[in-house]
């Protein structure tokens, strides 16, 4: 069905994590390749038709979407907005829910439904443009997503219902789309997936991360690629190896433990054990003397006691993650978890959350200040207020540490690579001054 005119302006609202933010390039990509006027939403423009892709991770997320519909129902009650259409892992788990509810809203897609969407705008889904993106990052990086959906079987996600079982992108592909970035100017790579270490099992019968990193690392241009989203349950170890050999490999690996009772990550139905957790982590670590750890933990999962959490506290101490962030558990329809007593309160939740948080602060500072004095090579993001600010390899955008260079003594071009100095430590942010032949 027909709904545009040559005057429309297509503007992609995006919520949620980068998989979505990948989806939403995707949309774009294919909208202007059938001639349509589409972009990733902006200040500095604004769209009469608005496709909202939704996040239906948790409850926050949920909210959060449902506010961004109904603020775009109220535009196109408005005459702002003439036409509204929602998409994503919302749409895809709540649909009926929400055609009854928020009935003003046009059409709803789920997550693996672009054709359907295309239609609405008389648009034919080009395969030729598989690979080509138009990005909504800053343009020097970029995220490669490498599968669609997990097999994994957690208690409390539910990213299966949304996204489906796993399947794996070949390497062929990853190689073309990396190679057309590369083109485009983006120098550092994300791969993300639902589940990183399941990759390869679907089409090739095996674990085939290690020789997905391989075949990148030879595509010139691309200086940097970075692992998200790693399950520690039979792992590839094999990944360490290729992690110390390629330069173009970061010595960073974002794998989620999401607790550290044994008791605990039986009911998460995690596959694994804090034992087997420490061997893997000390394998890193002997593997990649200078990798850096990014991890996900969850407290408050249904009976999670008092003790239990702090063996996690401990464990965290123990470990010393480089990098951490906390989820409060959110009890969620459909998941195995969901037949247990939600039994923690919020008020406890939210406590745990931020005294994990405090200790994490503490680990962050001591090995920050720890760097005072040294230098590292960083990659440049952006200007802001009196500042360039930039990351060093140990670091992904948005979540870890950024590197600041006072922006009136010194100037540095976003998109470049720098060896910057390092004068001074916070918590979670460095300071530092530009090491060799940088223009004042």
């Amino acid at each position: 069905m027909k709904t545009r005119s040559v005057q429309d302006k297509v503007e992609i609202i995006t919520l949620g994590c980068s998989k979505n933010i990948v989806d939403s390039e995707n949309i774009v990509t294919q909208l202007r390749g059938n001639q349509i006027n589409a972009f990733h939403e902006s200040d500095q423009e604004r769209g009469n038709i608005v496709v909202v892709n939704t996040c239906g991770f948790i409850d926050r997320a949920k909210e959060e979407s449902i506010d961004t519909i109904l603020e775009n129902v109220s535009r196109k009650k408005s005459g702002e907005i003439d036409k509204l259409y929602v998409t994503g892992c919302l749409s895809q788990r709540y649909r009926e829910d929400l055609e009854k509810e928020i009935p003003e809203v046009d059409a709803f897609f789920g997550t693996m439904e672009l054709p359907a969407l295309l239609a609405r705008f008389d648009a034919n889904y080009k395969h030729e443009l598989i690979g080509e993106r138009s990005i909504s990052t800053l343009p020097h990086y970029a995220y490669l997503k490498i599968s669609e959906g997990c097999n994994r079987t957690c208690s409390f996600c539910a990213i299966p219902l949304m996204r489906g079982k796993h399947v794996s992108r070949s390497i062929d592909d990853l190689v073309d789309e990396t190679r057309q970035l590369a083109r485009n100017g983006v120098r550092e790579i994300m791969l993300i997936a639902q589940e990183l270490t399941y990759y390869g099992l679907d089409i090739y019968k095996r674990r085939a991360l290690a020789d997905l990193l391989v075949a990148l690392a030879r595509m010139e241009g691309i200086e940097w690629i970075r692992l998200h989203y790693a399950y520690p349950s039979k792992f590839p170890v094999e990944v360490f190896d290729v992690m110390r050999d390629l330069p173009q490999i970061c010595n960073y690996l974002d794998m989620p433990l999401q607790h550290a009772h044994d008791d605990v990550l039986s009911r998460m139905r995690r596959q694994i054990t804090q034992d087997e957790m420490n061997r893997l982590i000390e394998t890193a670590r002997k593997k990649v003397p200078d990798i850096a750890l990014r991890t996900t933990m969850m407290v408050g999962f249904p009976g999670e006691s008092e003790e239990e959490f702090e063996e996690l506290c401990s464990f965290v101490k123990d470990v010393e993650f480089e990098r951490m962030g906390v989820f409060q558990y959110s009890h969620e329809e459909e998941t195995h978890a969901h037949k247990f007593a939600d039994d923690i309160p919020q008020k406890i939740k939210a406590s745990r959350a931020l005294q994990l948080m405090e200790i994490q602060s503490e680990i962050s500072l001591a090995q920050n200040v720890s760097k005072i004095g040294k230098k590292c090579r960083i990659l440049v993001d952006r200007k802001e207020g009196g500042y360039f600010i930039g990351r060093s390899e140990y670091d992904s955008p948005e979540v870890d540490n950024e590197v600041l260079i006072d922006a009136s003594k010194y100037y540095l071009r976003p998109g470049d690579f720098a060896e910057i100095e390092i004068t001074g430590a916070e918590e979670f942010d460095l300071y530092g001054l530009p090491v060799g032949n940088v223009q004042p």
